[in-house]
């Protein structure tokens, strides 16, 4: 039997893809919206949809923090924001309303997980971290084969690390300062050396502290016992293609010889870059739907 058609939707912050299909060889459409504001950006995702009234299924993968307990009220939200306009949009509920059809709904980063371990780079891996360097910093984690998540999802870009000696940058984050985000995202980078990072060298010393802080981030990722990989994503990951290397070589160097580090195998391997590129969203957000019949 066939698989059914199901219609995704990766929620971002700057734009939002829209698919139909049933998986990576089979994508019968693919849309792209801007991201305004909630008005404009649903009432568009919705005339996309409209066309390809017949899916079985919807799945949302969205910027957040978000809401993912079914069982609460906030389930499918957007929540506490800082993006203009979108604290407290409902997203799931809405669609769900509109469509008459089951709708899952959880983070862009988990959603990229779940494509990257299906399709991508940690393919047959129940246990991976993905890490998005981007606009933001976000990770999703997936372990047995199921997003991580308890009270609510991992939030780990927000994490505060000990700071490189001398390095008295004080970040970006409007939460936090110097947390990894406002450390090492592509605004952060940018603020940090006065221009974007495609324009920076591969030596400027601008990328020490940036590759300290997400190593740091990787550490406590290890540390869970959980991933067995580590796939990157986002666009300054993938962009700077001397950027993972030297996360690597900090990674091993922030974790010495503690514990069993032979479990994590080849260091090339486990922090690796996405297989899918920017189709691992989207792609996630088919398996959600999927997921959710």
């Amino acid at each position: 039997m066939s698989a059914l058609l199901v219609a995704g939707v990766e929620l971002g912050g700057t734009k939002c893809v829209c698919v139909v299909g049933t998986g990576p060889d089979d994508v019968r459409a693919i849309e792209r919206v801007p991201t305004t504001s909630p008005v404009e950006t649903l009432a568009a995702i919705e005339a996309v949809l409209d066309r390809w009234l017949g899916f079985a299924a919807l799945g949302i993968s969205s910027f957040g923090p978000v809401g993912i307990d079914r069982a609460a009220p906030d389930w499918g939200h957007i929540t506490a924001t800082t993006k203009p306009g979108w604290t407290n949009a409902s997203i799931a509920p809405r669609l769900a309303a509109r469509y008459g059809v089951p709708v899952g709904f959880d983070t862009d980063v988990v959603g990229a997980a779940i494509g990257e371990a299906r399709w991508g780079a940690a393919r047959g891996l129940a246990d991976l971290a993905y890490i998005t360097i981007g606009t933001g910093v976000g990770v999703g984690l997936i372990a047995g084969g199921k997003p991580l998540s308890g009270l609510t999802h991992a939030e780990l870009g927000h994490l505060r690390p000990r700071r490189l000696a001398g390095d008295d940058f004080p970040g970006i984050c409007c939460f936090h300062g110097d947390c990894v985000e406002g450390l090492a995202a592509g605004p952060a980078i940018a603020a940090r050396a006065g221009k974007p990072g495609d324009q920076l060298a591969p030596d400027d010393p601008a990328w020490a502290p940036v590759a300290d802080a997400i190593a740091q981030l990787c550490h406590a990722l290890v540390l869970t016992g959980v991933p067995r990989r580590i796939v990157f994503g986002g666009g300054v990951a993938i962009g700077t293609p001397h950027l993972l290397p030297r996360i690597r070589t900090a990674l091993t160097d922030s974790l010495g010889s503690y514990g069993n580090v032979a479990l994590l195998g080849d260091m090339n391997a486990f922090i690796a870059p996405a297989g899918l590129g920017d189709r691992a969203g989207p792609l996630g957000a088919i398996l959600i739907a999927q997921a959710a019949l």
